[in-house]
C-alpha cells in the first residue's frame, strides 16, 4: 500500500499555472485538492481544470492523479481517507461506493447543499445511487448503463424490428442465422465471466422479469421468488451454449465485444463506450451497421439496466469544504457536461444536455441511449455491496454454468447468506 500511496505522487500532479510549493500568503488563492484516476483523456480535464481556475481566481485546483484502475483507486482513497487525510478535498466514486463512504464517514454530506430541485435537473438512477440513510453524499458527473446493440443491417435485411423481449431475440436470431447459413454467427454476446460484470448482466435479467434480489422494506432476500429464478433459469437453458457461445461464461467487456465486431453475433450487451469501439472501421468489421436501444425485457415486464459511472464526492475532513463544493458545481454544470459529452464522448448525468443541439448534432446516438439511461438502476445499496456482489457472482456462476446446476437448492444458500450481510450492512450504518 506505501508504495501504491507513493506512486500517486510520482504519477504526477497536474498543476495549475502559477501553483507552486511556497509559503502561502493572506492574498494568494485558495488552494484545493482533487484526486482522481488517470483519465482516458487527460488533455480534456486539463482544459476544465484550467478552466475553473481562471474563473475561480480565488481557487486554485491541485489535481492528484491515481492509476486508471478502479480496484487500485479505490486502495488509495480508502487509506486516505480512513487516515482522515485533510490534504484531498474532491475525489471521484464509483457508483457502487457511496454507501460505503457515506457509512464509514469518509464522504461529506451535501444534503443542504445539492437541494432537491437541483437533483431533479439529473436522471433518477444515479441520484438514488448517491444516496443512502436518507441523505446525498455524492453528485453525478457522467454515467454507464447497460445497452442493447444489434446488427440493423440484417434486422432490416429480415424485416425485423430491434427485439423488446428476449424470445423475441431468440426467434429472430435463429431465423438470421439460418437464413445466412453461417454457423459461426451466433445470436448473443454479453459478461458471463464471474466478475463484477456478471452481476450487472443477471441483475438485467432479474429486473426485466419483475425481479429482484432483497426487498430492503422486509429485510428479506427475493432471489428465491419466482421471478428471479425464471430469469436464472431462462439465462442457463437458452443463453448459455445457445443463443450465446458456450465461451461467454469466460468473457468480460473485451471478448464479448470482440466477438460482436468481428460479425460474429447478431444482437449485444454492452457500455455505451461501446459505440465508439464498434463503429471505428479501423478495427471493427460491421461499423455503421449497428443500432442501439434498451435491453429486451421478459414478456409483461419492462426493460431495465444496470447503472454504471462516477460522481464528485467532498472529504467530510476538508479544510475547504467551501471551495470544494463550488468546483463540484462546476465541474457537473451543463457546461462542462456538454463540454465532456463533445470532447470526451461521456454520457451526461444531466437530462438537459441530451437536448443541447450541439449535443444532439455532434453526437445523435445519445438520444437512443437515453430511454436506457431513464431505466437505469443501481445495485444493491449497502455499505458492504463488495461482500453482497461476491455472494451473487459465487451462485450466479455456478448457476448457469451447466443444466444440469440445481438452481433452488443454491438459491436458497445464497437467499440466507444475503440477508445476513444486509443485516450486517444495517448494523454497521451510523
Amino acid at each position: 500500500m506505501r508504495v501504491v500511496l507513493r506512486s500517486i505522487l510520482v504519477l504526477g500532479m497536474l498543476c495549475s499555472t502559477g501553483i507552486g510549493i511556497q509559503e502561502s500568503r493572506a492574498d494568494d488563492p485558495m488552494i484545493i485538492t482533487f484526486l482522481t484516476w488517470k483519465p482516458n483523456q487527460p488533455g480534456v480535464w486539463k482544459q476544465l481544470i484550467e478552466r475553473f481556475n481562471r474563473e475561480n481566481p480565488n481557487i486554485q485546483v491541485r489535481v492528484q492523479v491515481a492509476p486508471h484502475s478502479s480496484t487500485e483507486y479505490h486502495a488509495i482513497i480508502s487509506q486516505r481517507l480512513k487516515n482522515k487525510d485533510k490534504s484531498v478535498d474532491v475525489f471521484f466514486m464509483d457508483v457502487i461506493w457511496p454507501p460505503q463512504f457515506a457509512n464509514a464517514g469518509w464522504a461529506l454530506d451535501l444534503t443542504s447543499r445539492f437541494t432537491p430541485q437541483q437533483r431533479q435537473k439529473f436522471l433518477h438512477g444515479p441520484i438514488s445511487a448517491n444516496t443512502y440513510g436518507g441523505k446525498i453524499y455524492g453528485v453525478p458527473c457522467y454515467l454507464g448503463a447497460g445497452l442493447f446493440y444489434y446488427r440493423k443491417d440484417l434486422l432490416k435485411k429480415y424485416h425485423f424490428k430491434p427485439p423488446e423481449t428476449w424470445s423475441a431475440m431468440l426467434s429472430q436470431g435463429k431465423v438470421i442465422i439460418e437464413a445466412e447459413k453461417n454457423p459461426g454467427l451466433n445470436i448473443y454476446s454479453a459478461q458471463f465471466k464471474q466478475y463484477e460484470g456478471l452481476v450487472c448482466n443477471m441483475l438485467e435479467f432479474i429486473w426485466s422479469n419483475g425481479g429482484s434480489v432483497f426487498d430492503s422494506e422486509t429485510g428479506k432476500a427475493t432471489l428465491a421468488m419466482p421471478p428471479a429464478e425464471q430469469a436464472v433459469t431462462f439465462v442457463r437453458d437458452h443463453i448459455i451454449g445457445k443463443a450465446a457461445p458456450r465461451g461467454a461464461l469466460n468473457y468480460e467487456e473485451p471478448e464479448s465485444l470482440d466477438l460482436f465486431i468481428q460479425g460474429k453475433a447478431i444482437f449485444h450487451r454492452n457500455w455505451p463506450y461501446a459505440w465508439a469501439v464498434m463503429n471505428d472501421p479501423k478495427g471493427s468489421r460491421i461499423a455503421g451497421k449497428v443500432g442501439v436501444g434498451p435491453l429486451p425485457a421478459f414478456h409483461g415486464h419492462s426493460s431495465a439496466s444496470t447503472l454504471g459511472g462516477w460522481q464528485f464526492g467532498i472529504n467530510r475532513y476538508s479544510r475547504h469544504p467551501k471551495q470544494a463544493w463550488q468546483f463540484v458545481k462546476f465541474m457537473t454544470s451543463h457546461e462542462t457536461q456538454k463540454f465532456l459529452a463533445i470532447n470526451a464522448a461521456v454520457a451526461p448525468t444531466r437530462r438537459s444536455v441530451y437536448h443541447d443541439p450541439d449535443v444532439q448534432k455532434k453526437m445523435p446516438h445519445l438520444e437512443a441511449f437515453l430511454p436506457a439511461f431513464e431505466k437505469a438502476r443501481p445495485r444493491p445499496l449497502s455499505p458492504v455491496y463488495p461482500m453482497i456482489s461476491q455472494a451473487l457472482q459465487r451462485f450466479f456462476s455456478r448457476s448457469i454454468v451447466g443444466e444440469k446446476t440445481n438452481i433452488q437448492e443454491m438459491i436458497q444458500t445464497t437467499s440466507g447468506e444475503i440477508e445476513k450481510l444486509f443485516k450486517l450492512g444495517s448494523m454497521i450504518r451510523k
